[in-house]
């Protein structure tokens, strides 16, 4: 597959209002367009979206019980270490708890919950260069914890 990449992800929420707020206010998209109290569309960098959410079937709904298919996460890149820092300052601001923090070797992964109890992950990664590589060239990622004061230091 020549040169395909990941256009969007659209969610199924509960709660409209509740999902725009977490994706615009703490994760720091556009808001581009909304139908009512039915879907909304959010994008970054001028993009038309990268995040759809709709109640279209799931108006008041609950989260899919745990141990069952569906989204792992959706995993949102960040340009830079003060831009993910910034992101992470507005999660703890928001009382938002996280499931994990990890350095990848190649980026630097938050990982957290939606309101939806949706799977998201925030990054940013580093650049090529320095990513780690065993003996023969190849990317050799790790999973070793990630400082968050440090990171938080970085804060814009």
């Amino acid at each position: 597959m020549a040169h395909a990449s990941v256009g969007h992800v659209h969610l199924k929420v509960a709660d409209l209002e509740r999902a725009i707020t977490f994706y615009r206010d703490i994760l720091g998209f556009e808001l581009n367009q909304k139908f009512g109290t039915q879907a909304a569309f959010l994008g970054a960098g001028g993009y038309h979206h990268h995040i759809g959410l709709n109640t279209w079937e799931s108006a008041g709904a609950t989260p899919p019980p745990v141990g069952h298919t569906g989204l792992y996460h959706s995993a949102f890149l960040y340009p830079d270490r003060p831009a993910l820092a910034a992101v992470l300052k507005r999660i703890i601001a928001a009382g938002i708890a996280l499931d994990g923090a990890a350095d990848h070797g190649v980026s630097e992964a938050i990982y957290l919950r939606d309101p939806d109890n949706n799977g998201v992950e925030i990054y940013r990664d580093r650049p090529e260069q320095d990513w780690p590589r065993d003996a023969a060239g190849k990317i050799s990622m790790v999973n070793t914890p990630l400082d968050l004061n440090a990171l938080l230091a970085e804060a814009l």
